[in-house]
């Protein structure tokens, strides 16, 4: 279904785009894997994480989040809003992360396999402008979401 390597299969040049799905998107928060979690259908973890940071403090938000037709909308939505997440969000963000990822594993079989594939090999979020969830841009970041999905996988065995 996904390919066992990605090198190649999206680049640019003068006059030409080339996309495809990269071979370990089902570990990313925006792929299009639904995640069945606290009593609702997400139609992605992106969905579910933003949407349970406001769910009790700021519900009119959640549900905007939950409605909001992509990931990149939801992450507009929770951007414009950050004034109304909790005050403790960032001591639970972690646990709740790591929370819809056990969800999202167990309920795709895609997924599954992508994170078994990875082997003992390192996972790392490589985003360029996150620090917390991805590398950032010095490539010093915490790679969170990366040490979530390790830690998943660490305990199949």
């Amino acid at each position: 279904m996904y390919p066992d390597k990605s090198e190649g299969l999206n680049k640019e040049t003068e006059d030409s785009i080339y996309f495809f799905t990269v071979s370990f998107e089902p570990l990313n928060n925006w792929s299009p894997h639904k995640v069945h979690i606290w009593d609702r259908d997400f139609p992605t973890s992106e969905h579910a994480f933003q949407w349970k940071k406001f769910s009790i403090e700021a519900p009119e938000v959640a549900s905007e989040i939950f409605s909001a037709g992509s990931p990149f909308l939801v992450y507009k939505i929770s951007r414009a809003h950050k004034d109304k997440q909790p005050q403790n969000w960032n001591e639970n963000k972690v646990a709740v992360m790591e929370e819809i990822l056990r969800a999202k594993f167990t309920q795709h079989e895609d997924v599954q396999d992508a994170l078994k594939r990875t082997g003992k090999r390192k996972i790392i979020e490589n985003s360029p402008i996150d620090s917390f969830w991805g590398i950032g841009p010095n490539n010093d970041g915490q790679s969170m979401l990366g040490n979530i999905w390790m830690k998943i996988r660490d305990g199949l065995n």
